[in-house]
C-alpha cells in the first residue's frame, strides 16, 4: 500500500525541482512569465482603462470560489461519513488489502486532510486576487510592478496546490478500495502531469507593437487638429454673425 503512493509523490516532488531550477520548462513557469509581462503592460495604461484586467481576475476568484466551496463540501461529507458507523461496505469481500477499522480510519482521514489543504489553498488564491485588484484599480497612484506580480504570482501558486491536492485526493479515494486501484491511478496520474506540466515553447517577451501604437497617436493627433481647426471656425462664424447684428 505504501508503494502505490509513490508514483505521485515522486512526480510532485519532481515537477517541484524541475519548476525551480529550469522554470520555463514547466508549464507553470511558463504561465508565471506571461502572468508577469501581462501585469507589466496593464501598469503601462490608466486605472479607468485596466477593466479586462478586473475582469480576468475575477473570474479567477469565481473559479477559485466554486472550488474552494466544492472541497470544503466534500470535506464535510467525508467528515460525516468518519462519524458514522456504517462500515460495511468498505470491508467487503471485494476490497482487497486491510479492512480493519484503523485502517479505514486512516484511509479517510487522508482523504479528508487533501481535501481540506485544497479548501485553504483555493481560498489563499481569493485572498491575494482580491489584493490584486486592489493594486490595479488604485488612482493616481505609481504602483511598484513587482508588488502587483508578487500577489498574482502567488495567487498562481495556491491555484495549482490546491490543483495538486485535488489530484492527490483522487489517489487516496482509490485506496479505500485496495492498493491496485490506488497504483493504477498513481501512474496514470504521472502520465497525465508530465504532459500537461511540459513547456517547449519558448519564453516571449510581448514588446508592444511599435507601429501600431505610433498610427495611434497619429490618430490622436490628427482628431486634436481637427477639433482645434473646428472650434476656430465656429468662433469666427460668432464673430462675423455679432459684427453683422452690431451694423
Amino acid at each position: 500500500m505504501v508503494y502505490a503512493k509513490l508514483p505521485t509523490a515522486s512526480s510532485i516532488r519532481g515537477f517541484s525541482e524541475r519548476g525551480l531550477k529550469f522554470p520555463q520548462t514547466t508549464a507553470f513557469g511558463y504561465e508565471n512569465h506571461c502572468r508577469k509581462l501581462w501585469v507589466e503592460r496593464m501598469l503601462q495604461i490608466e486605472a479607468k482603462e485596466r477593466g479586462t484586467f478586473l475582469t480576468v481576475i475575477s473570474t479567477t476568484i469565481s473559479a477559485a470560489t466554486f472550488l474552494a466551496s466544492t472541497s470544503l463540501v466534500l470535506s464535510s461529507l467525508i467528515g460525516a461519513w468518519i462519524g458514522s458507523s456504517s462500515d460495511s461496505v468498505f470491508t467487503a469481500d471485494f476490497i482487497y488489502g486491510d479492512t480493519s477499522p484503523s485502517m479505514i480510519s486512516i484511509k479517510y482521514t487522508s482523504l479528508l486532510s487533501c481535501f481540506l489543504v485544497a479548501f485553504v489553498c483555493f481560498l489563499q488564491c481569493v485572498r491575494s486576487s482580491v489584493h490584486v485588484i486592489f493594486l490595479m484599480s488604485m488612482p493616481n497612484s505609481d504602483v511598484p510592478v513587482a508588488y502587483v506580480q508578487k500577489a498574482v504570482t502567488r495567487a498562481s501558486i495556491f491555484w495549482s496546490v490546491g490543483s495538486r491536492a485535488i489530484y492527490f485526493a483522487t489517489n487516496l479515494l482509490l485506496w479505500i478500495f485496495g492498493p491496485i486501484p490506488m497504483f493504477i491511478c498513481s501512474v496514470t496520474t504521472v502520465v497525465i502531469l508530465h504532459n500537461l506540466d511540459t513547456n517547449s515553447t519558448p519564453l516571449h517577451q510581448f514588446q508592444p507593437k511599435k507601429n501600431l501604437n505610433l498610427l495611434g497617436k497619429m490618430g490622436d493627433d490628427v482628431s486634436a487638429v481637427t477639433r482645434v481647426a473646428e472650434e476656430h471656425e465656429y468662433v469666427q462664424d460668432a464673430k462675423g454673425t455679432g459684427s453683422a447684428s452690431t451694423s
